[in-house]
């Protein structure tokens, strides 16, 4: 049953939306993935919000570029938590980023950086992980594995230094 929903407004978006398949895959968190347009295909789109509840959706992240609007049509569909993704395109990402957070009140769409797909997945899943102790417990384990890996190479540049560090980088 999927508990998060993933929607693009076109496929060439799937470049960047795949790391948000990819890590609600990491933690195990179901999810639906669909080409919705907020412009081409209202009504269709309309219809999937208003039926995602039923099938367990409790999130939504939405990714578009240019004019950006399929975050916020999403959202005045739903009382749910929309999460947005803005997609770089001509403007790299500035005009999505914009259409995103300029929402009117009364109609909230979270929204993180441009392209960042995987932070609107870790998003989604700390939403998620308010009324689900294991999925909270494995968050909080990817978080402890990051900060150990900083640390590692922290050690590790401090040992080698900056120029050696670098070399070793590019092999």
């Amino acid at each position: 049953m999927p508990e998060a929903a993933i929607l693009m407004g076109s496929d060439s978006d799937l470049a960047v939306m795949k790391a948000a398949a990819e890590t609600l895959e990491k933690f195990s968190v179901g999810y639906d993935l669909r080409i919705l347009s907020a412009h081409r295909t209202p009504r269709e789109t309309a219809a999937y919000v208003a039926k995602a509840p039923a099938r367990g959706v409790r999130v939504f992240i939405a990714g578009a570029g240019s004019a950006a609007h399929l975050p916020g049509v999403i959202a005045s569909f739903t009382n749910l938590p929309v999460i947005g993704v803005p997609i770089s395109g001509t403007l790299q990402g500035l005009d999505a980023f914009l259409s995103m957070v300029q929402m009117p009140p009364g109609v909230p769409v979270a929204v993180v950086g441009v392209n960042a797909a995987r932070n609107a997945a870790l998003l989604a899943a700390s939403i998620l992980a308010l009324k689900d102790k294991a999925l909270a417990r494995r968050l909080a384990a990817d978080r402890e594995e990051m900060r150990k890996e900083v640390l590692a190479k922290s050690r590790k540049a401090e040992k080698l230094g900056y120029r050696k560090y670098l070399e070793a980088m590019k092999k």
